[in-house]
């Protein structure tokens, strides 16, 4: 009776470890199961910047399907699991935590936002969960640790390239800078323009801030129209940069306003129509030159998406969510140093928007494009090589 029952208590055992063990789904090459591997993104689904969190979780999203579709990576599935950090301060870190102790997600894709970004990565890096943003151009963002990396341009970069387009194609000698003292992002490209403009021979004339979500830009703009700009550079996102061209025209400042890719939103045209027209911007990828890869992600992103035409934000949320899957596979695992390591030596990797190539500080070295505003659309205006 007594073995009987020992036997009968073992078995209930070992039933209750398998049981477990099949539903936490974990194996020896990190999370997941047997059949699946869990990847985590958090993005602003919602919230004043939702269309950018949008179009990247779209591009994502797309991007793991096809994936699923060849067989997967490493013989299993991807399973994404998708946070909305709601746009909100404070809110990435929550997700994130969760996605990397609850659901065992193995890596991370976002953010678009740098400051956003800035609260997940140090997350990451201590857990030591590969880290890969779409879009966030901050420097600091990489800096945080070896497991964060980026498939996007950074702000020094993209700040030259607006402080030569300034110079060169604008001819501006005299410009305004009005940057959004909330945003990591607005302050780093602010920077970085001004740096280059002023190295080229160009004055910065006038220099003010606003904070992000606000509604009443005139006085700050009045003061900038009597500093007599030839230009003014605003480098904040598309909400914000849409009304300040609105109260810029109402108050008679017609020079050009342009920004970087936080201006890239059908929301900008959308809420600033006609003032925003004939303004310029920089960004990642224009589908309107575009290679025969690329030709084939807009056809495939507009037969899944309803005709609609992906932006640089959904080419982003695409290619990291490839050049993650390029790691695994060339790490033969889903092991977060193993695949941190493989993502270190990426080079010349086909990308949507341009080819990749991930330096010594896990950036990736590639060109700029700049948009102009033309008939409620975004023009292509140039390519710019690094």
């Amino acid at each position: 009776m007594r073995k009987s029952t020992f036997l009968k208590g073992t078995f209930t055992l070992a039933a209750l470890a398998l049981t477990l063990g099949a539903f936490t789904g974990c194996d020896k090459n990190g999370g997941g199961s047997a059949t699946e591997i869990i990847v985590g993104e958090f993005a602003s689904l919602t919230g004043k910047e939702a269309t950018f969190g949008g179009s990247s979780h779209e591009g994502t999203l797309l991007a793991i399907e096809e994936l699923n579709a060849a067989g997967g990576v490493l013989g299993k599935k991807i399973k994404l699991i998708t946070e909305d950090n709601q746009s909100k301060a404070g809110e990435s870190a929550t997700v994130v935590n969760k996605l990397i102790s609850k659901n065992g997600a193995v890596a991370i894709l976002g953010e678009v936002a740098s400051s956003r970004s800035l609260e997940a990565a140090p997350i990451c890096q201590s857990n030591g969960v590969p880290m890969i943003s779409p879009s966030s151009t901050n420097p600091k963002v990489t800096e945080t640790g070896n497991f964060i990396f980026r498939v996007c341009f950074i702000d020094p970069f993209q700040g030259t390239v607006m402080a030569n387009f300034a110079t060169k194609t604008l001819k501006a000698k005299k410009v305004a800078v009005f940057t959004d003292v909330k945003s990591d992002y607005s302050k780093g490209l602010a920077k970085y323009f001004k740096e280059g403009f002023t190295k080229a021979g160009g004055q910065i004339v006038s220099e003010l801030d606003f904070n992000g979500g606000d509604k009443d830009f005139k006085g700050q703009l009045t003061t900038i129209k009597a500093a007599n700009p030839d230009g003014v550079f605003v480098p904040g996102y598309y909400t914000d940069a849409a009304l300040i061209c609105i109260q810029a025209k109402e108050i008679g400042l017609n020079v050009p306003l342009f920004g970087g890719d936080g201006w890239e939103s059908d929301t900008l045209t959308k809420l600033g129509k006609e003032a925003v027209e004939g303004n310029y911007f920089s960004t990642h990828y224009a589908p309107d030159v575009a290679t025969d890869l690329s030709k084939k992600f807009v056809a495939d992103y507009k037969k899944r998406f309803n005709g609609k035409l992906p932006d640089a934000m959904a080419a982003l949320g695409y290619d990291s969510a490839m050049i993650l899957a390029d790691a695994m596979k060339r790490a033969g695992t889903t092991d977060g140093a193993k695949v941190r390591d493989a993502l270190a030596v990426t080079k010349d990797f086909p990308a949507v928007a341009g080819n990749i190539t991930i330096n010594e500080k896990r950036d990736a070295v590639k060109a700029a494009v700049i948009l102009k505003i033309e008939g409620g659309k975004f023009k292509f205006v140039e390519t710019v090589n690094p």
